[in-house]
């Protein structure tokens, strides 16, 4: 792969860690014991039952989404990580370079098509 588009990928995955972190940080607090970890915050609403349920409601969804956001932000750090060792865009399954491509649309992919398809069972 050339350095441009190197270059290329990991700007973006640079502007993606930081909308996730922006997201992220929008309702929930950088954990001071977990690295790489965030909690998320209980909103107060008022002590009405209806605003207690909608409190509930509201943290439940947070926290499902704090997962999601954390898994995509590791992925992101790993990529980058990969970039800066000279490592990126190699297979994990087979060795093989990943399709360009791929890593412009996806670039926290870490295997290539072939073997995706053979892990999802679309071809044996």
């Amino acid at each position: 792969m050339d350095k441009q588009t190197l270059t290329t990928i990991k700007n973006k995955l640079l502007q993606d860690k930081k909308n996730l972190e922006d997201r992220l940080q929008q309702f929930a607090n950088k954990d001071k014991d977990v690295k790489d970890n965030y909690r998320t915050t209980f909103p107060d609403y008022g002590s009405k039952e209806d605003e207690n349920a909608a409190e509930v409601a509201t943290f439940s969804d947070n926290l499902s989404l704090e997962h999601t956001l954390e898994l995509d932000l590791r992925d992101i750090k790993k990529a980058i990580r990969s970039i800066d060792e000279g490592k990126y865009g190699i297979c994990k399954y087979c060795g093989q370079p990943i399709e360009e491509k791929r890593l412009l649309v996806r670039p926290t992919s870490t295997s290539c098509v072939e073997c995706k398809k053979k892990l999802k069972g679309e071809i044996k």
